[in-house]
């Protein structure tokens, strides 16, 4: 697929089927994980791929939308507040760079034909909890991720790119 098709594909999925990612899916799409850019090429994010079960129930737990429990698997991206290169006025750049790092997996999802939506409305601190994260770490986003079992239709409308840029 070329990257303008990707981009254009790209739908939130809230319906998948139940068939496991395959396995050369997966690689490639953790090879685009691992070139995304980041501060300093520090790269202070990880990916918690959620086959279990249960784990995926305290995710579950974690945000509550039903048609998630439908992903054969659930993505968690965590940013390294420690590890993140820090602004001059010491904020952390970690949501930025694992956000960057959660784009390049979703887009090469798409381009394998797979499924995903972002997701940032979950109870944070409850999912820390229920995954056992370490302090330093923080959950950016989720993402479900398998084959669509819905195809949606055009999005909505888009605002014009003069609307969402301006030359100065």
């Amino acid at each position: 697929m070329q990257f303008h098709e990707v981009l254009r594909r790209r739908r939130s999925i809230r319906a998948y089927k139940p068939d496991p990612v395959p396995g050369a899916s997966l690689a490639r799409i953790w090879e685009a994980v691992q070139l995304a850019p980041s501060a300093c090429n520090r790269q202070p994010f990880q990916f918690l791929m959620l086959l279990a079960e249960e784990k995926k129930e305290a995710v579950y737990r974690c945000y509550g939308s039903e048609w998630l429990r439908q992903a054969p698997a659930i993505v968690v991206a965590l940013g390294d507040r420690e590890e993140a290169w820090k602004r001059l006025n010491g904020a952390s750049v970690h949501p930025i760079d694992t956000a960057i790092a959660m784009e390049h997996l979703v887009l090469a999802a798409t381009a394998e034909g797979l499924g995903t939506c972002w997701i940032c409305a979950f109870d944070q601190e409850k999912l820390h909890r229920e995954l056992g994260l370490k302090s330093k770490w923080e959950a950016v986003a989720l993402t479900p991720l398998g084959f669509p079992a819905e195809t949606p239709a055009t999005p909505r409308g888009s605002k014009s790119v003069g609307e969402l840029v301006r030359i100065l």
